[in-house]
């Protein structure tokens, strides 16, 4: 479970790593299928990391827990954003 404070925020060189392996991933998901719009999940990678890293309460090892956050990302062309 994730139970952050302010001082969490701060950025380490492993975080900026992540948001940029995830815009690589989704630029290269787009470059192998041919089709797609990279452009939103490339600009919303370190949006949806710090949620997700330093938001959210959730659990990966118990993903059934009824007290975890939601996450709802709605419009289809940003849906890569949840996969990389």
């Amino acid at each position: 479970m994730s139970t952050q404070t302010p001082d969490s925020f701060e950025w380490t060189e492993l975080d900026r790593r992540a948001v940029d392996t995830a815009r690589l991933l989704a630029a290269d998901a787009v470059q192998k299928v041919g089709n797609g719009h990279p452009g939103t999940a490339m600009s919303l990678a370190p949006a949806a990391y710090t949620i997700f890293q330093k938001v959210m309460r959730h659990d990966p090892a118990d993903p059934e827990w009824t007290g975890r956050d939601r996450f709802v990302l709605s419009p289809g062309h940003t849906s890569l954003t949840l996969y990389t």
